[in-house]
């Protein structure tokens, strides 16, 4: 048995990984019913490796929340060569010696994979970069994912799952026979079978992965070296990329790349530019949404022609104003689009767009429909647009600052800034309350429960039994997800707010620095802008907010109803023996793992990070250290042992 297991497991590494099989189809399937027999007659046998764990019909009963250890930043886009020139620039400028490893940039679905003594244990999806969804069952059914590595390591690597475009082909044409609702595009048809609770359909969709990145610490000193280490390890890694310090380089792969794009075998929508060195990346560091050391440049979007037949205004949570295109139907990167943004009145004025022009639409990194502009040639006496002057919720007056390009609504009870603000509050990122959606958010405001946010928290069961389509049991359910959110940790609640430009990362920064609310309510700007990647735009936002009589208000009532305001995470004190440490772990740990010793220094209060810099403070070092423990010594970083951690 663990011979046809090694076996089998070759061959399919030959196959999916490698692209060179070294058997038939028919020798292959001899050999694995072979495997299927001896291991039905001894299940006590059954290796934890085995490809038979890549088939069966186990039926899920949902996926569980999983917290990254590392967590996933999203990049910042390039969307020409002069902010890829500014990229260059602005590396360049604090390293002139850097060079970049250019990445194809693939149209799937993020996933992280960790592995404990070599064994994969969690598969999860990318979620808020935090919290994802724990999907291993669905990722075992993933050929080219490895069960067990070669090698006994607690590792976590990250990359990309995709629907090759033949899988997509054949899915499609089996979904049109049987009368089903086809796919869009590959990266939809990967989304929804990655989210199957049927683990057998997984398997037989025959997705397939390219890995990226090595999450947790690396002994490794450039990209290039992880992804030769990913690719020994047994995982797919494409092979497509290259390493230069020259942006003229980089654009002429762009544009080879690009000519290229539709005869891939799979999708891709741009190319990933990483600084190199992860040292040079280490000390680049990150922004609060991602990091400074890598851009993706997104290739120019597919365009096509429609009328614009009319447009519809909609009020968001922060009374902006935003104009909404209905167009006669278009087909466009793989979707029916009858709608687009229009973006602002600033955008309608200088495009001079017009209600039946016709006009060329795009879909705005690849995900949003916009209008791009008007097909001049086309136009015939249309007439300039009119710009509402009142508010198409409230009635209200409408602003149009002079230092903001949209149009604002600035009535604090205006409806349709009231239901945004409860959908935003409700949501995933925020207060998380399952079942509280936008179509339920619509019922409370129609049937008069809720008004504000606080009156969430004082519905009952009677309450949510009225709404159309509530039952006892359905109402219980949303009754009893609402109480559970009164005990989420203050960054949650904070978030939900809505307060301008406080996202869920600077909402978790600010709640670890001032414990909570009532605290942060009460600091000044520059207490708020001293905190490490925050500033005084953020700072200054949070003043604004909390300045005023019905942010206070707000604060007080939920208090009074029993929302908890206080962070919940740990909280490591000013004094710690490691406070602003930055520290690196390497080499092989006795007594700890690494994940062990990194959760224990960062109690102590210290960073842990992959690559030894100038700005490293102390090194760790275990058993066969390599080339860390050789940089530090070169620049002398002070360094300790596994024995000094443990009595520390």
């Amino acid at each position: 048995m663990k011979e046809l297991v090694a076996l089998l497991n070759q061959y399919a590494k030959e196959y999916y990984t490698e692209d060179n099989p070294t058997v038939s189809d028919s020798d292959y399937d001899k050999l694995y019913r072979e495997l299927v027999e001896l291991e039905t007659a001894h299940p006590d046998l059954v290796q934890a490796d085995s490809p038979t764990h890549r088939v069966g019909g186990l039926i899920l009963e949902g996926f569980e929340k999983y917290e990254h250890e590392y967590p996933l930043y999203s990049l910042q886009d390039a969307f020409s060569r002069e902010e890829l020139d500014t990229f260059d620039q602005r590396i360049k400028a604090e390293f002139p010696q850097a060079s970049y490893m250019a990445e194809l940039k693939i149209d799937g679905l993020s996933v992280s994979l960790t592995y404990v003594d070599g064994r994969l244990q969690v598969g999860a999806t990318r979620g808020d970069g935090s919290i994802g969804e724990n999907i291993t069952e669905n990722l075992k059914r993933v050929q080219d994912i490895p069960l067990q590595l070669d090698k006994p390591l607690t590792i976590t690597v990250r990359g990309e799952c995709y629907l090759p475009r033949k899988e997509f082909e054949r899915l499609n044409n089996e979904r049109q026979e049987s009368g089903q609702t086809e796919f869009a595009n590959p990266r939809n048809a990967a989304a929804g079978t990655l989210r199957q609770l049927d683990t057998s359909v997984v398997a037989e969709r025959k997705l397939a992965t390219f890995l990226y990145q090595e999450a947790s610490p690396t002994e490794r000193a450039t990209q290039d070296e992880v992804l030769k280490e990913v690719a020994d390890l047994g995982f797919s890694v494409n092979p497509r990329r290259l390493i230069t310090s020259s942006m003229d380089a980089i654009w002429d792969f762009i544009q080879e790349v690009g000519r290229d794009r539709d005869h891939l075998a799979y999708d891709i929508d741009g190319v990933v530019i990483k600084v190199n060195s992860l040292a040079m990346q280490e000390e680049l560091g990150f922004t609060v949404k991602a990091p400074r050391w890598a851009v993706a440049y997104k290739f120019p979007a597919e365009e096509k022609e429609a009328e614009l037949l009319s447009v519809d205004w909609q009020v968001g949570r922060t009374g902006v104003v935003t104009p909404t295109a209905n167009l006669s139907p278009v087909q466009l990167a793989g979707t029916t689009v009858s709608r687009a943004t229009l973006h602002n009145v600033d955008y309608i004025a200088e495009k001079d767009i017009r209600i039946g022009d016709t006009v060329l639409v795009y879909k705005a990194g690849d995900i949003i429909p916009a209008v791009l502009s008007v097909v001049e040639s086309k136009r015939d006496s249309q007439e300039v647009m009119p710009i509402p002057e009142t508010c198409p919720s409230c009635g209200g007056d409408l602003l149009h600052y002079e230092d903001e390009v949209a149009l604002r609504c600035i009535n604090a009870s205006c409806p349709a800034q009231l239901k945004e603000r409860l959908i935003h509050f409700a949501s995933r990122d925020a207060m998380n309350i399952t079942g509280l959606g936008p179509s339920v958010v619509e019922k409370l405001f129609t049937s008069d429960l809720v008004s504000d946010i606080p009156a969430i928290f004082q519905l009952t069961i009677a309450d949510l039994v009225t709404l159309e389509g509530f039952q006892e049991k359905s109402a219980t359910k949303l009754y009893e997800a609402i109480q559970a959110a009164k005990q989420n940790s203050a960054e949650k609640l904070l978030f939900g707010l809505g307060i301008r430009h406080v996202g869920a990362k600077a909402s978790k920064q600010l709640m670890e620095a001032f414990e909570n609310l009532q605290a942060l309510s009460q600091a000044d700007e520059e207490a708020i802008a001293a905190i490490d990647g925050l500033g005084l735009v953020i700072a200054k936002s949070l003043r604004d907010y909390f300045a005023t009589e019905n942010a206070r208000l707000l604060l007080s009532e939920l208090e009074q109803d029993g929302v908890n305001l206080s962070y919940l995470g740990k909280k490591v004190s000013a004094d710690a023996a490691l406070s602003g440490q930055i520290v690196v772990l390497t080499g092989k740990l006795e007594h700890l793992k690494r994940s062990e010793a990194k959760a224990k220094l960062e109690e102590l209060g210290a960073k842990v990070t992959g690559s030894v810099s100038k700005k490293t403070n102390l090194v760790v070092a275990g058993s066969d250290a390599g080339s860390k423990l050789a940089k530090a010594q070169e620049l002398g970083i002070p360094v300790v042992d596994e024995e000094w951690l443990l009595t520390l």
